[in-house]
């Protein structure tokens, strides 16, 4: 509710409904802000008790004012990174993938490997490019290409021979090296399998990662997004953030969530440790520990409960991969989370899941239970069972609802090798919604679209957003509008630690808030992919804004 101010406010935002996402609050008429806090939320009839001689009114003219959205699981800084290298992330189709690589070729001709990355593995037969494809347009460098979710890369003939992997080079611990009809190498890496000449290609500068985290800061505020958790930390992604936060250059809330090394065991915590301690800043937390349980159902290498199918209906000898083995998973989780870390899980398969919760529980057992939120990224197959086990547990599942649709790599690549009891179990956003789990989303941009309104959209309508006209993914797990708003708000607030001071429009909260152009609530609004961000502030500050807003 308003109260009577004791000063005028700086601004005040009004002219457009707002959507608090305060359950005591859910709409209002104006948002009034001084400093970097809101300090009213009321109907019209009050407004004019905000306004003095210098406070700025801005009359948006419609449109829907919300809280700035927040993303629990992606990848800035290598989203923005990307974008200085051979950028596939928004080509589609193997043509448009070689003319692009072959114009960065040509175009940087110093460049002593072509790296980068972006591919689509539906573009492709099987999801697996061949060397030869690049060994024709660059012959006399090597190339290394990440696929869009990371899992997989495509490389040429000279990237092979520098790293030494020829038909007698076995397939490494968690990883796959595909093969063609000689057995030789055919040019796609899967998993653990790239690091032979990922660990080759050349890094990038503190500089070229400082740009990269600038790039990515001013897309992701252009869509409304104030804050978020980047996925992968390790410590030269760590320099980055800690070194802009300390030339004032971080407008964005992070929380980083520190890279496990699978090879090592708890001896690795002592420096985890250093490193949350010393990333305590005031807009960068480093208290979350990332572990990867398994891969991808598109290469196989996610790990399930039962077997993959073949694509014709019959069942393969291969689960896929646990990444950690569950007693060591067991072990690990419970010695973080006695150290008082969040631990955030990539789990993609139901056994991965299972293993994740199983994990969580036996921390609990051990250590007690604490305020954790720990959190399970992915969570595209859940195992009905275990979806209750979220809510008992305080799990959080953090899902990234763009890939919950029937586009062509779930068709082409998922659903013909997965049991179909296990392709009816994707997503179940609705399901652990009913069931009173917390559910946070984030996009894994640079993996998919960073764009919060398109994630929303699938997880309301579960359609691909490029066939509107298409059929819905398992249409009984849609959420409505206001579940997806919370997931992208207190949700993803809650997961980051961040709700006492955001996620909601109240009264003490800090001012980060988004505003649309239009109103997705209302009739005729359109698809809630095609709305965009006008206006973002963080702290009260604009952050971004179209000039015709007239916010200082």
């Amino acid at each position: 509710m308003s109260r009577r101010s004791p000063a005028p406010a700086d601004t005040i935002l009004t002219s457009a409904p707002v959507f608090t996402m305060n359950l005591a609050q859910r709409w209002a008429d104006f948002v009034a802000i001084t400093g970097d806090r809101i300090v009213a939320v009321g109907d019209t009839a009050s407004v004019k008790d905000w306004i003095g001689p210098s406070t700025q009114v801005v009359e948006l003219n419609g449109g829907l004012i919300l809280p700035a959205f927040q993303d629990a699981h992606a990848h800035p800084l290598h989203g923005g990174l990307a974008q200085l290298r051979c950028e596939l992330h928004e080509a589609s189709g193997r043509d448009s993938y070689l003319e692009i690589i072959q114009r960065y070729a040509q175009d940087n001709p110093d460049a002593e490997w072509i790296d980068g990355g972006g591919w689509s593995m539906d573009d492709f037969t099987g999801g697996t490019p061949e060397r030869s494809l690049l060994d024709t347009i660059v012959p006399d460098r090597p190339v290394f290409l990440t696929n869009r979710d990371g899992h997989g890369a495509w490389v040429n003939s000279l990237a092979l021979e520098l790293a030494g992997i020829d038909d007698s080079t076995p397939d490494p611990s968690g990883g796959r090296i595909e093969r063609d009809e000689r057995g030789e190498p055919q040019g796609t890496l899967h998993e653990h399998a790239m690091d032979a000449v990922a660990a080759l290609v050349p890094e990038a500068t503190p500089e070229e990662r400082e740009e990269g985290l600038r790039l990515a800061q001013r897309q992701l505020h252009a869509l409304g997004i104030s804050s978020w958790q980047d996925a992968w930390i390790v410590d030269r992604e760590f320099d980055a953030y800690v070194a802009l936060e300390e030339r004032g250059e971080l407008s964005a809330r992070v929380v980083l969530s520190l890279l496990w090394d699978r090879d090592r065991d708890e001896s690795q915590i002592d420096g985890l440790m250093e490193r949350r301690r010393r990333g305590d800043l005031e807009r960068v937390k480093a208290d979350t520990v990332k572990i990867f349980q398994d891969g991808v159902v598109e290469n196989f290498t996610a790990a399930m409960l039962g077997p993959y199918l073949d694509g014709s209906g019959n069942e393969t000898s291969n689960s896929g991969i646990s990444m950690v083995e569950p007693d060591l998973l067991n072990r690990y989780v419970t010695a973080l989370d006695a150290q008082g870390f969040q631990v955030h899980i990539h789990a993609i398969g139901d056994r991965a899941v299972r293993e994740s919760l199983d994990a969580f529980e036996a921390a609990q057992v051990r250590n007690g239970r604490r305020d954790a939120r720990h959190h399970i990224a992915h969570i595209q197959v859940v195992d009905g069972n275990d979806v209750p086990r979220f809510r008992t547990l305080g799990v959080v599942a953090n899902a990234q609802p763009l890939w919950a649709s029937l586009e062509p790599q779930m068709e082409n690549l998922t659903i013909p090798f997965l049991a179909p009891e296990r392709a009816r179990q994707q997503y179940p956003f609705a399901s652990l919604r009913r069931a009173g789990a917390t559910i946070a989303f984030g996009s894994d941009w640079p993996v998919s679209s960073p764009d919060p309104l398109l994630e929303m959209e699938v997880a309301i309508t579960r359609v691909d957003p490029a066939n509107r006209d298409g059929e819905p993914l398992l249409p009984e797990e849609r959420l409505d509008l206001p579940a997806a708003l919370e997931a992208f708000t207190m949700g993803a607030a809650y997961v980051n630690r961040l709700e006492r001071d955001t996620g909601s429009i109240e009264v003490g909260k800090l001012a980060d808030i988004a505003v649309l152009d239009r109103d997705p609530f209302e009739p005729g609004a359109g698809p809630l992919g095609e709305a965009k961000v006008v206006l973002t502030l963080v702290d009260g500050k604009p952050v971004h804004g179209d000039p015709s807003i007239g916010l200082d």
